[in-house]
C-alpha cells in the first residue's frame, strides 16, 4: 500500500472584480496583505494561520459567489471589529449553531460571503 499523501494547507482563491479595492478591504479587516510581483493582478491576504489569495478577473460574474470559512478565536470579538470599520458589504449578527460553534457572516462588496466560527465554550452549548 502507498504512503497516504497528506495535505500540508489549502487556501481558498477568491475573484474580485476592483484588486486595489479587495486590497484595500482586506487591509482594513485587518489582514496583512502584499501584492503579487508579477504581471498578473493577483494578491496574498493573511492573518494569523488564515491565508486568502485575490485574483482580478475582468469577465467576474460567477453563477455563484465565492464562499470562505474562517475559523477564529472568538467570532463576537472579531464581528465588531469588523462591523464598527464601515467596510462596504453587509453583516449577519452572530448566532448559536447546532453544530457547536458561535458564527457570523459578512458579505463583501464582490459578493465573497465570509463565514466565521468559533468553537462554543461548554457552558453555552
Amino acid at each position: 500500500m502507498a504512503d497516504e499523501v497528506i495535505f500540508d494547507d489549502a487556501v481558498p482563491v477568491i475573484r474580485v472584480h476592483d484588486l486595489d479595492a479587495a486590497i484595500d478591504r482586506y487591509g482594513r479587516l485587518g489582514f496583512s496583505v502584499r501584492r503579487y510581483q508579477g504581471d498578473a493582478r493577483y494578491a496574498f491576504a493573511d492573518r494569523g494561520g488564515a491565508s486568502l489569495h485575490l485574483s482580478e478577473l475582468a469577465d467576474h460574474d460567477p453563477p455563484l459567489p465565492s464562499v470562505v470559512y474562517l475559523y477564529v478565536s472568538d467570532a463576537d470579538a472579531l464581528f465588531t471589529e469588523w462591523s464598527e470599520r464601515g467596510i462596504e458589504g453587509h453583516f449577519h449578527e452572530p448566532f448559536d449553531t447546532d453544530y457547536g460553534l458561535r458564527e457570523f457572516v459578512f458579505v463583501d462588496s464582490d459578493g465573497t460571503r465570509h463565514r466565521v466560527g468559533s468553537r462554543l465554550s461548554r457552558d453555552s452549548a
